[in-house]
């Protein structure tokens, strides 16, 4: 054994090293590609009463529908619309306007006419410490009247019954938060090479089983596009006061949900519950490296973060062009938890072919998030001040 190590080069030692990494994250997403919860539509006669709410059994418990919204003038009529459709027999839609100046306010009311289930108000200034979609929602859960807050971003698109089958998923599986993975829309190329990462990170190193199961807060993971929760959960821990200051609140909620003892539930949007996050290169650029940093945990983590992505993702294609044809494994094996993680998500599996450039392409927005960072001031706390 010690002559055949020794026998080894680095690039063979460094091979061998990678393939176990990428054999264990594409173990892990084929786990969570048969395990992973999917939103269904709910039956007619699923329970719709939360047991923790008042009412009786027969009554469906209010869920309000919280949208914080600015300058979302091309889609806010098509989201009130997809909501107003829903199913659900008890949801209102509470929409605050974060100081629009495109008119999605007027908009969001002529879409809503008279119906009842529909209040929108206007936002107040953001007082210091408060991160902008922070301080929006606080200010929507003070009005909700719900038992149920659901927190949803304005470009969310709701499918025919998926609120009653989220309100059912979270009664059924006596969750306290429910996040939901949104279906991913991408249509550019810098799209399709970044957005369906969020699935390779989340499929590949979250068992879905410790995340629903364990209390450890390592494994806690949120998707802030739309959050159930039950409200004495989210008053217990705190609401958004607690999370005020930070850039990715979902992540915060999930974990201090699990530090509380109560029950955290992901499930995929399964094309129910969809979103299109970012419409070009530069909008995905900036999306992203406003809050990557924060996603890691700090600039440290991030950075070895970067380092371990480089080394499982674009050493082994190095390592080919040097002439280690044995580089060939992790190269397939990395591609297949691309693959794997865009089947399961409803993306397209052959974008995993293009692997190593959204890598590449990650290291740019790693570099422009840096870069915020380092020249800091007004400049980069600006630019995550936004709904």
């Amino acid at each position: 054994m010690t002559a055949l190590l020794s026998a080894l080069t680095p690039a063979d030692l460094a091979i061998a090293a990678i393939t176990a990494i990428l054999g264990v994250i594409l173990a892990i997403a084929l786990l969570n590609a048969l395990a992973f919860p999917r939103l269904r539509r709910a039956p007619a006669d699923a329970p719709l009463h939360d047991p923790d709410a008042p009412g009786t059994d027969r009554d469906p418990t209010l869920v309000s529908v919280c949208i914080p919204a600015r300058d979302e003038a091309p889609i806010i009529a098509d989201t009130i619309a997809r909501l107003l459709a829903q199913d659900h027999p008890a949801f209102e839609i509470v929409l605050l306007d974060d100081g629009s100046s495109d008119g999605t306010a007027a908009i969001a009311r002529r879409t809503a006419g008279r119906d009842p289930r529909v209040r929108i108000i206007e936002g107040r200034p953001l007082p210091p410490g408060w991160i902008g979609k922070n301080w929006a929602c606080h200010q929507l859960s003070g009005v909700a009247q719900g038992k149920l807050l659901c927190f949803t971003d304005a470009d969310v698109a709701w499918g025919d019954g998926a609120l009653r089958a989220l309100t059912a998923t979270l009664i059924h599986r006596d969750a306290d938060m429910v996040t939901v993975w949104s279906t991913q829309v991408t249509v550019t190329w810098g799209e399709r090479l970044i957005v369906p990462l969020i699935a390779f990170v989340i499929l590949g190193y979250l068992p879905t089983p410790l995340v629903h199961h364990t209390r450890s807060t390592a494994f806690a993971a949120a998707n802030g596009q739309c959050l159930l929760f039950r409200r004495r959960a989210y008053d217990r821990i705190g609401g958004h006061m607690a999370v005020r200051a930070s850039i990715v609140e979902d992540i915060a909620f999930a974990r201090a949900i699990k530090r509380r003892g109560a029950r955290l539930r992901m499930i995929d949007g399964a094309g129910m519950i969809a979103c299109r996050m970012y419409d070009s290169w530069a909008a995905v650029r900036r999306g992203f490296a406003k809050n990557i940093i924060a996603g890691y945990g700090g600039l440290f983590p991030f950075v070895l973060g970067v380092l371990f992505h480089w080394a499982i993702l674009l050493v082994p294609w190095a390592l080919l062009f040097a002439g280690y044809s044995a580089a060939l494994i992790p190269i397939v094996l990395g591609v297949l938890v691309r693959a794997v993680t865009a089947l399961a998500t409803r993306q397209r599996p052959l974008d995993a072919l293009l692997l190593p450039l959204s890598a590449l392409a990650m290291t740019a927005i790693a570099a422009q998030a840096v870069l915020w960072r380092l020249t800091g001031g007004a400049r980069w706390k600006g630019r995550i001040a936004s709904v």
